[in-house]
């Protein structure tokens, strides 16, 4: 497949205001599409149909958590092979192995800066293939 540009992101949060704050740095900042999924089971349902180019996913969620929704999303043929992104304020180096080794390609750590996540984001995309 050729490479194409990062265009559209799907964001899976369940906080409404960091959903809102994530929407906003990365559309307006950004110039993404952003899809905002607020449950493993919404992302499941939806990302199919958005066609993400990556997906970010907080991992400690209500009901499905991010290593369950990662699971899940590989099943899914259309969305299988999109990269994801764990964002989470769990970040010991043994997590981040533990995440890596479940196929995450990268870990944005909570807090973050609005200012600087788009670009973070384009870094991750750009690096996905050894730069």
């Amino acid at each position: 497949m050729p490479p194409h540009d990062l265009q559209r992101i799907l964001y899976v949060e369940d906080a409404p205001d960091i959903q809102a704050i994530v929407k906003l740095a990365l559309e307006k900042l950004g110039g993404f599409t952003v899809e905002i999924c607020s449950s493993g089971a919404e992302a499941l349902a939806r990302a199919p149909a958005f066609r993400p180019d990556v997906i970010l996913v907080d991992v400690m969620m209500p009901g499905m958590d991010g290593m369950t929704t990662l699971s899940e999303l590989r099943k899914i043929p259309e969305v299988g092979g999109v990269p994801v992104v764990f964002v989470t304020a769990k970040v010991m180096p043994s997590e981040v192995k533990r995440y890596r080794e479940a196929g995450v390609l990268d870990v944005i750590a909570k807090p973050f800066d609005p200012m600087t996540l788009a670009a973070r984001i384009k870094a991750i995309w750009v690096a996905r293939d050894g730069g």
